[in-house]
């Protein structure tokens, strides 16, 4: 039998990374890939996956809808297709246009927040949801997008030892193959605790040009990390190697704020320790107490939280985007 030729042998090793690395994107009728992430994600070109939740409940249209618009902006800038996840009408959409970026800002938080546990509810009833960090990993690996930037992610909440309060971002980090590049988790919740479960989840979480933890609001947390990496290649190559191995679960990828916008830690600190005590007084809990924190924290501190908020999901955007084309460039 004849061998074949090295030219050969290098266009099926492409084709084999390729097809490892996307999923196809029209396989479940329920869910709709707009045709520009639908192209990009055919070729092998970089796309990003967006959460929809900060839109509808993250901060006030129509700072909201420009915020988002800006985010996409900065996905583009910096190389790469973005592609914001949300259910409308009870149709998973990957990839939003601008009429349905403006729906779902006017919306805000009659939109439901949708976790991986609401997506079947949400699908079936025909409603409107905003996805979560844990249902837009779902989509985004449903359809072959490996890179997904977000805020911060959820976490073990203060006081989790007692109320068992674990966001499912943990246990999808678990689960799901794709990279998470956030600002580390919301600084109203328990850093330490969080990355002891994301441990136990088996997440491979690594820091972007420092060797500490971010806490959201400020750079530093505290905790250690067990991998730095310090350029968007060497982001692409964990990703790459993560995702050969099969090992089945997500990487987290932890960038600092910048330091123009990094809130006063004990400005902050303070803030959150008031709402929480507010939060308990009126028994706010489950998936409504992330919102309901972040909106008090910010009228505290007087806006300066959201402002940092904005300031580090752009941020996390402009990377998150050279990671996705360094990933995409690897797989050529």
């Amino acid at each position: 039998m004849a061998s074949s030729s090295p030219s050969s042998s290098s266009a099926v090793k492409r084709l084999s990374n390729l097809s490892n690395h996307l999923s196809p994107t029209n396989s479940n009728p329920l869910v709709k890939v707009s045709a520009q992430v639908s192209r990009a994600l055919s070729t092998g070109l970089p796309v990003v996956a967006l959460e929809s939740t900060i839109i509808s409940h993250g901060m006030p249209y129509p700072q909201n809808l420009e915020t988002a618009k800006e985010v996409e902006a900065i996905v583009r800038d910096n190389g790469a297709i973005p592609a914001t996840i949300a259910i409308l009408d009870g149709v998973p959409c990957i990839g939003l246009n601008l009429e349905q970026l403006e729906r779902l800002a006017r919306m805000g938080k009659s939109a439901q927040k949708t976790a991986r546990r609401d997506i079947a509810y949400v699908v079936a009833t025909k409603r409107n949801g905003a996805t979560t960090v844990s249902a837009t990993m779902f989509f985004a690996a449903m359809v072959g997008i490996p890179v997904f930037v977000t805020g911060g992610i959820g976490g073990v909440h203060r006081h989790g030892e007692h109320t068992m309060d674990i966001s499912s971002d943990l246990t999808e980090l678990g689960r799901t193959p794709v990279a998470v590049v956030s600002a580390g988790v919301k600084s109203i919740l328990d850093i330490p605790r969080t990355l002891e479960y994301l441990e136990t989840q088996g997440v491979c979480v690594a820091a972007y040009k420092t060797n500490e933890f971010p806490a959201f609001f400020t750079e530093t947390s505290g905790c250690k990390v067990p991998c730095r990496l310090d350029s968007p290649e060497e982001c692409a190559q964990l990703i790459d190697a993560n995702r050969k191995l099969n090992l089945g679960n997500g990487v987290l990828i932890a960038v600092p704020i910048a330091k123009e916008y990094s809130a006063s830690g004990s400005l902050i600190e303070s803030a959150i320790q008031q709402a929480l005590t507010e939060a308990r007084e009126k028994n706010i809990t489950g998936n409504a107490e992330t919102p309901f924190l972040l909106a008090r924290v910010n009228e505290i501190t007087g806006g300066a939280s959201l402002a940092s908020n904005i300031a580090l999901v752009k941020n996390n955007a402009a990377i998150g985007a050279k990671i996705s084309v360094a990933l995409a460039q690897l797989l050529k």
